[in-house]
């Protein structure tokens, strides 16, 4: 670089940026002015760059398009504008009319980060992008279900096929034991606060996913921010990763443009369990009574005359499972309206969606409302809103991890057992209750209402400098109403009904002043400056009832016994942040950011917590000596360190030392301890660095992105046992750390590009290492401790007994030794696996033919295990007297010289094939989780505009769609993607009873008027 033009880019900076054109005005010449405008619509463009070629000279078009500065005789003026192509003009014949033509892959390059744009070329940190098209018409209730398989390095699993239930979402790894390992959605600028408000007591499940409130259809693209360069920006809130959500908007100059989309489903399981029938389960049970020693002349199946049940031949099987699962349908409506002048611009849309479980009786409905807004007010002042109503409603059913489940009632139950008395009555048995008394009279219901909006004004204080402020709110509100009448277990003896009113209601004011500002050819700056203003309250409400008159009076006003409780929480965080971007031709750049968050959470001396990063990005393809090469279209290197904070998922007021009434006396009122106090808490932090490399090949039609990183977690928030003379178990301290290591490599071959074909494919691949570098004692959770953390292990390990075989002489089950004292002890218990995949990914194809559009969506995971809790409770050797088999039973040791990992059936403990010290908890039941699944595979076909605009239309597209098509595994259970213990920390890939994942077959069509 010249001195010159070094020291008029230093003047620029200093005192250049408050001139009213915003450049330095050193150039000589004719002053020369214009209009530029867009060259479809023809409407002014504010913001647009124009310099001088080759002086410093430059400005920016105003609100109404115009602009004015001098440049020398003979020279040209470049024009350029995010999402448009740049442009070259002679500066001469003043006034100018510029027109600027749309640049549809520019804009797709324009990638959104923390509180700003920025273009791909110049991006230093890893961000995955999901554009809307890829998005739509998926049959999804919610839109983080939209990202399986399409961003590199995000690990996206549903719990459960129950519709709109909760999901398991990470980012590059889990960083924290106790804390929140959620990432932190962004929809609009509104921190939408993702915590399960559904209170009703269904197992370990967690029942609902708040982001099902937010209408899919409304979406315009998603980018997940991964490394710590573009998260730290959000401080404690990016520890785990970022989804910021960017939903539709008017554009200045559209006229108006009516959408309606619609499409009809049908889904049903792809898989069912397979138990074994009436006859084959007498069989089972004589046999299991002759291995106990038992005579031979009564064994329990025998005929009747002899005082048997009847000979096995003889037992009826009766299908309960089909009476649970069901076809079941989907509907969903949606109609949008968008344009906009040069002063305002609108999005409007309004939706319906209708989803059935396919096990009965869950649903799953939501209206929802979207209104985006955006005005000029004066050249300088501009305001706007994005708000989203919504109202849902869940027919929740309990299910899976569930003894009293629909699926398990149905499941468990001996299928030679009839399912009504002779009276026509429900028969229940042992502690199951009848599968079709729950279908038909569970009375389960959550309402929400969900109110996510943001209002904001930008002021233009200098031509480069602008003032935002924005307020928003994120008001979730549910209610739940359950009666449990007398033909249920849960209603006996005469109705039971409980009610909750839950609201969690976040506020947040931000306030950013961002400078942005191009100057000459070759130099650019982005900067930031912001403060936030953030409260979280929590409230619930909670009231039940106990003996009612009668069924048919289910208000809790009608009970006997009333009860009631209320509980408030409330919590503040203060943040200070801010950010650089420099960037010189493009090729080199470098960020730099800090925040500074204070949370009420911790103690007065460590509430505050600072999160600094930094990001250079160096494009190697703009050196000579890589063009010379004239193989890369791009090649770029990134690097970025940074750290960010966790607070979430500890309590509003975990360092106070706390004491809670109701402790009453003699019916006086009472206080008792609840809490020891720690000064000291304060933040989980976490270090994460990332370096990169982008490269494009052979014209583009290779693109490749490769990331590696290294995070590092401290400080845990975890709850440390201490001496029992305190009169606790535990306090919360920060002690502990975990480590995630992984590469991500995300590949886009773009075959064919040409006027009639488009055809493209993305392929991602991710690998990452979860390890526990620092725990104070080892921790045991999940039902009968079948996770554990300890040191060197990661997080989800299994801790079981290993199974070396079964004895072939004997039938009887054989286990390590692990300490070898000759006996089987908790203490031969080992970890044996765990649920995170070695490595994941998806597969993405698109292909356009004139009117025509085919694409799937492939996702994989390898590695991960699953423990199967159907085989462990459904595979028991006889010893479960009221419990059914699976037809995996008939597997078993029944001879000596018989080869197989199913011991005989027997009850002796001694064998230690179900009961004793073991109680089947072994590795026996720990499969291979691995799967490749057909997610999407769609067809559709859009009418020639010359075609629809004769019925008066601008486009119809008609389309067919099928979604999880085919899942190939080798886990025997009904779907490999599952986590019934998702409302327990630490636990994952544990099925029991869960409902699958549907196969969906889908018709749509979109309007467009």
């Amino acid at each position: 670089m010249k001195t010159s033009t070094l020291w008029r880019a230093l003047f620029f900076l200093l005192w250049g940026g408050v001139s009213t054109t915003g450049y330095a005005q050193s150039a000589t010449g004719p002053v020369v002015s214009g209009t530029v405008t867009d060259a479809v619509s023809h409407t002014p463009l504010p913001g647009v760059t124009v310099v001088a070629k080759g002086s410093s000279a430059g400005t920016t078009t105003d609100a109404n398009g115009q602009f004015s500065l001098p440049a020398p005789a003979g020279s040209y003026l470049v024009f350029s504008y995010v999402g448009y192509g740049k442009q070259e003009v002679p500066a001469a014949g003043s006034p100018l009319t510029v027109a600027l033509k749309a640049d549809l892959q520019q804009l797709s390059e324009v990638v959104v980060t923390g509180y700003s744009e920025q273009n791909r070329k110049t991006l230093t940190s890893a961000i995955s992008s999901v554009r809307g098209d890829a998005l739509k018409d998926i049959p999804a209730a919610s839109p983080d279900q939209l990202l399986q398989g399409k961003a590199s390095g995000v690990q996206v699993s549903a719990n459960s096929g129950v519709p709109g239930g909760g999901i398991f979402i990470r980012i590059r790894g889990s960083n924290s034991v106790n804390a929140s390992n959620d990432p932190l959605y962004v929809v609009d600028g509104v921190f939408v606060n993702n915590t399960n408000l559904i209170a009703t007591g269904l197992g370990n499940q967690v029942s609902s996913n708040p982001l099902a409130d937010l209408n899919p259809q409304d979406i315009e693209n998603i980018e997940i921010l991964k490394d710590a360069n573009a998260t730290a920006i959000y401080g404690s809130r990016g520890a785990n990763g970022v989804v910021l959500i960017t939903t539709k908007r008017g554009t200045a100059g559209d006229k108006t443009r009516i959408t309606f989309n619609t499409y009809h489903a049908l889904s049903e399981a792809p898989k069912k369990f397979k138990l074994a029938s009436g006859p084959e389960l007498a069989a089972l049970e004589n046999e299991r009574f002759l291995n106990d020693g038992g005579n031979p002349a009564l064994v329990p199946f025998r005929s009747v005359a002899s005082g048997g049940r009847g000979l096995p031949e003889e037992q009826p099987t009766f299908d309960r499972l089909s009476d649970v699962f069901r076809t079941a349908q989907t509907h969903s409506y949606e109609l949008s309206a968008a344009g906009g002048s040069a002063k305002t611009q609108f999005y409007i849309g309004a939706g319906y969606f209708k989803q059935e479980s396919i096990a009965r009786p869950s649903n799953f409905d939501r209206y929802s409302f979207r209104v985006n807004l955006d005005n000029s007010v004066t050249d300088k002042l501009r305001i706007g809103t994005s708000t989203a109503l919504s109202r849902t409603r869940r027919n929740v059913s309990s299910n899976d991890n569930n003894p009293v489940g629909v699926i398990n009632s149905a499941l468990f139950t001996r299928n030679n057992l009839p399912v009504f008395n002779p009276d026509g009555t429900y028969v229940k048995y042992g502690s199951f209750d009848n599968h079709l008394a729950l279908i038909k009279n569970l009375n389960n219901d959550a309402v929400g209402t969900r109110v996510i909006s943001n209002v904001y004004a930008d002021y233009k204080i200098l031509q480069n400098l602008t003032l935002r402020s924005s307020w928003s709110i994120d008001f979730n509100d549910m209610y739940e109403n359950n009666f449990n009448n007398t033909l249920i277990l849960a209603g006996q003896p005469r109705g039971t009904a409980s009610s909750f009113l839950s609201r969690d209601i976040t506020l947040l004011n931000e306030q950013t002043l961002n400078y942005n500002v191009n100057f000459g050819e070759n130099h650019s700056l982005q900067a930031l400056v912001g403060n936030t203003l953030q409260r979280n309250t929590f409230q619930r409400t909670s009231l039940a009832g106990q003996q009612f008159p009668g069924n048919d009076l289910p208000t809790i006003a009608s009970s006997a016994t009333q009860t009631g409780s209320s509980g408030r929480s409330e919590a503040g965080l203060v943040s200070f942040f801010g950010k650089a971007t420099y960037s010189f031709k493009e090729r080199y750049t470098a960020d730099v950011s800090v925040r500074a968050d204070a949370s009420s959470r911790f103690g007065r001396e460590n509430r505050w917590g600072y999160f600094p990063a930094v990001g250079l990005g160096w494009r190697l393809g703009e050196e000579n000596f890589i063009q010379d090469l004239n193989i890369f279209q791009e090649l770029k290197l990134r690097a970025s360190l940074g750290k960010t904070g966790n607070q979430a998922g500890i309590s509003d007021f975990a360092s106070l030392g706390l004491v809670q009434g109701g402790t009453n006396y003699l019916d006086l009122p009472g206080t008792a301890p609840l809490q020891l106090p720690n000064p000291n808490l304060s933040w989980e932090s976490t270090r994460q660095w990332n370096v990169g490399l982008d490269a494009a090949v052979l014209q583009n039609r290779l693109v490749l992105e490769l990331n590696y990183y290294d995070k590092y977690t401290s400080g845990l928030l975890l709850n440390v046992p201490v001496p029992r003379k305190t009169g606790f178990a535990s306090v919360v301290e920060n002690f502990g750390a975990v480590s995630n290591k992984g590469i991500e490599v995300q590949l886009t071959a773009n075959w064919l590009k040409s006027k009639d074909v488009q055809w493209s494919t993305t392929f991602n691949v991710a690998r990452n290492v979860n390890k526990i570098e620092r725990l104070a004692a080892p921790i045991t959770t999940g039902s009968r401790d079948i996770f554990r953390l300890e040191e060197g292990a990661a997080l989800y390990s299994f801790w079981l007994y290993h199974q070396t075989g079964v004895n072939p002489e004997n039938g009887d089950a054989q286990y390590e030794d692990v300490n070898g004292d000759g006996n089987i002890t908790v203490a031969d218990r080992k970890l044996v696996g765990n649920a995170w995949p070695k490595y994941f990914g998806g597969v993405t194809n698109s292909v356009t033919y004139k009117g025509f559009d085919l694409g799937f969506t492939l996702n994989f995971e390898k590695g991960a295990k699953i423990m199967n809790m159907n085989r462990f409770f459904l595979v028991h050797g006889g010893t479960q007297s009221n419990i059914g088999y699976l037809s995996d039973q008939l597997n078993r040791w029944q001879k000596p010289g018989d080869v197989t990992d199913i011991p005989r059936l027997t009850t002796n403990p001694a064998s230690n094939n179900y009961g004793g010290v073991v109680q089947n908890l072994s590795d026996r039941y720990l499969e291979d989780g691995s799967f490749l699944r057909l997610r999407t595979l769609s067809l559709g076909y859009t009418v020639p505009a010359e075609v629809v605009s004769k019925v008066r239309l601008n486009s119809l597209r008609l389309y067919v769609q099928a979604a999880n098509l085919f899942t190939i595994t080798p886990y025997s259970g009904l779907d490999p993607e599952v986590n019934s213990q998702s409302g327990v920390a630490n636990t994952k890939n544990f099925d029991w009873a869960t409902v699958p994942q549907p196969r969906t077959f889908q018709a749509g069509v979109t309007l467009g008027l």
